[in-house]
């Protein structure tokens, strides 16, 4: 049985693992990625990672999710928010073949959660989809009949930076944002809220933490019904942190993108939470893999 290691690269964590060739993740791990220190820190965690996996198993491929855009022919970060500094060209592809004799394939984080969510998920076998994962900031993907659609210089749907009332995106609509609003309008330290504390006690009846989801529900209703106007997507899954608080949230967006949509687009547009969730980015990494090697 063929072996893969999987690695997903993101801001905060770096979750790895080794995958069979039928997809299942056989072992899973995390480090924290310790993002302010660039670029060749986390290269480095990277090839420890693999190291690691080498000393006890063989090993058929490295597969790579990341934030940041990525060339996804070169294997290397291209742009990167000022979250990870001097990320961008960083090579993994290069350096992971170099180094070990074996093929590596990188593709961008969102991407992977999108073609995850295809392949197993919440959106397997719908003809066009659009992911949204809400966090930090918002990331976005286009998967078209399997296929992610890169654009002309594999940029397409960095929906985050989309301009909306002055502003963008995900400065309005993320995650980390809600943290910020509740904090502010209680005047008291933003260490003391989370996403789960928030949701918590908006169950609970709090009025400040309802207003601030519901304003947050707004823009996410606003934003994706913009997308909608432009891709006409069959579904829109929704990934992250906070969308494990499906229960909560989904008749909320549901009907904030049906209020933005006309009626025509809103009742073909199905709207699911990702299925994956913390898997998302090694699976779908590993389908990437997949994907290009049998070209």
């Amino acid at each position: 049985m063929k072996k893969y290691v999987s690695i997903d690269i993101g801001g905060t964590a770096m979750k790895y693992g080794l995958i069979s060739e039928e997809g299942v993740i056989l072992a899973r791990s995390e480090q924290k990625t310790e993002a302010y220190k660039g670029g060749a820190s986390i290269l480095e965690k990277a090839v420890r990672i693999v190291e690691g996996f080498l000393k006890r198993e063989e090993i058929s491929g490295i597969c790579i999710s990341t934030a940041g855009m990525v060339d996804t022919v070169k294997g290397e970060i291209f742009y990167s928010a000022p979250l990870i500094p001097r990320y961008a060209g960083t090579k993994f592809k290069e350096t992971m073949e170099r180094k070990f004799g074996i093929p590596c394939e990188v593709e961008n984080d969102v991407n992977c959660a999108g073609l995850a969510e295809y392949m197993s998920g919440a959106s397997k076998g719908c003809h066009s989809a659009l992911m949204l994962t809400v966090g930090t900031g918002i990331g976005g993907c286009i998967v078209l009949n399997g296929e992610i659609y890169h654009g002309f210089s594999n940029s397409a749907c960095e929906i985050g930076y989309m301009h909306m009332a002055g502003s963008d995106f995900q400065t309005m609509g993320a995650a980390s944002i809600l943290t910020r609003k509740v904090a502010e309008w209680k005047n008291e330290p933003e260490e003391n809220w989370n996403g789960y504390h928030i949701f918590e006690e908006a169950k609970k009846g709090d009025e400040l933490c309802n207003k601030a989801i519901n304003e947050m529900v707004d823009v996410l209703g606003q934003g994706i019904a913009n997308v909608c106007y432009v891709i006409n997507p069959e579904i829109v899954v929704l990934g992250g942190g906070i969308m494990a608080q499906e229960e909560f949230l989904r008749k909320k967006i549901e009907d904030a993108v049906s209020w933005y949509l006309i009626p025509s687009i809103a009742a073909h547009t199905k709207i699911a939470f990702a299925k994956h969730r913390n898997d998302a980015g090694m699976l779908g990494a590993f389908y990437h893999f997949q994907n290009c090697h049998r070209r």
